[in-house]
């Protein structure tokens, strides 16, 4: 039995690799025959990030449609063609469940399309931003109100309060599990949103964190979890043949905003929550470079980092894009197979 949960989430991983490698040609005409390409501010709030950027200026974004729009596609099809058909083969690649992947698919999808309206704001130039897009704060309003869903959902639909410590056991929370989730969600959102800033960075480190997650989910028995976490993998492998420098497309909101949020989500439904900041260690470093940067600047009045977050201080300390890229690829590696040991030797224990 275990078999075929392997080869059905080999399977689906790699048809959602070749499934989204197939229509990236369409995704990419209509980005740029709309011109739905980046704009480096050139406003004067952020000079450092303009140099070094401004030969990206016009990059298609929105290139995250390619990774949810794959998933949402696959997750239907496999959902609807056993109803249509009657051979058993089709029952057995669906993945789609209510106490397993019906929540962060919806999430993945319902965030996506704010993003993608986020996107297409700061595209062209409308928005709360000058120049375009939505503010920090809105963003995080945003990502707060479809965590306080997915709380409600876990909380009163599933049943769900149920905290684990590592090493420590499980703990009835009563209601304050909603705030955990709430924050948990927030804070993974901000975090690949703010690591989301050179080709293929986000990508890379998100594919590392799927997978593990991935591992996690069916180690504990959740295995259509374990194949939605893969076809997420096997269409971020496609996304990235697109986007490793120079990019061809950049992810966008659409893609960094809902992926954050299914990530947390999935970190959620397996119960391993604080195994997430040591798998997604690479989010957690950028995001607090982000937040130390901002408070010794109100506090201080002086900057720790020359720009935030701390890739583009690498940068312009004359680092390579690349060069940080794969440095961060590789801790994020490493960082993926540590969580995974502490997952395992807590659940031996």
């Amino acid at each position: 039995m275990f078999d075929f949960y392997i080869i059905k989430i080999l399977f689906l991983t790699t048809l959602a690799f070749t499934v989204a490698i197939f229509w990236t040609p369409l995704l990419t005409h209509y980005l740029y025959k709309y011109n739905l390409g980046k704009k480096i501010r050139a406003n004067g709030s952020t000079p450092i990030y303009t140099k070094m950027h401004a030969h990206k200026d016009g990059t298609p974004t929105m290139g995250g449609i390619l990774i949810w729009l794959t998933v949402l596609i696959l997750a239907v099809m496999f959902y609807y063609l056993p109803k249509i058909f009657s051979a058993d083969i089709f029952n057995y690649f669906n993945f789609l469940s209510r106490r397993e992947t019906l929540l962060p698919l919806g999430a993945l999808v319902a965030t996506a399309l704010v993003g993608l309206v986020d996107d297409w704001l700061d595209v062209r130039g409308k928005g709360i931003l000058l120049g375009g897009g939505l503010r920090i704060k809105h963003r995080l309003l945003i990502y707060t109100i479809i965590a306080c869903f997915g709380a409600w959902w876990f909380y009163f639909k599933l049943g769900w309060d149920v905290f684990h410590i590592p090493f420590l056991g499980d703990y009835q929370m009563g209601w304050p599990y909603m705030l955990i989730f709430v924050f948990v969600l927030v804070a993974t959102a901000f975090s690949v949103n703010e690591t989301d800033g050179l080709d293929g960075l986000a990508g890379g480190v998100l594919l590392f964190c799927f997978a593990a997650f991935g591992v996690i989910a069916f180690s504990t028995g959740k295995y259509d979890l374990a194949a939605f976490c893969g076809v997420i993998v096997g269409a971020l492998l496609a996304f990235l043949w697109f986007n490793i420098n120079p990019a061809r497309f950049y992810m966008g909101d659409t893609g960094a905003m809902s992926l954050g949020i299914t990530l947390g989500i999935i970190a959620m439904l397996t119960n391993s929550v604080l195994i997430l900041p040591i798998i997604g260690m690479i989010f957690v470093i950028e995001s607090f470079s982000v937040i130390i940067q901002q408070l010794s600047k109100k506090i201080r009045g002086k900057k720790i980092f020359i720009s935030s977050p701390i890739h583009h201080h690498l940068e312009a300390i004359g680092w390579s894009e690349p060069k940080i890229v794969m440095r961060f690829w590789v801790m994020a590696g490493v960082s993926a197979a540590i969580g995974l040991a502490v997952f395992l030797l807590d659940k031996t224990m």
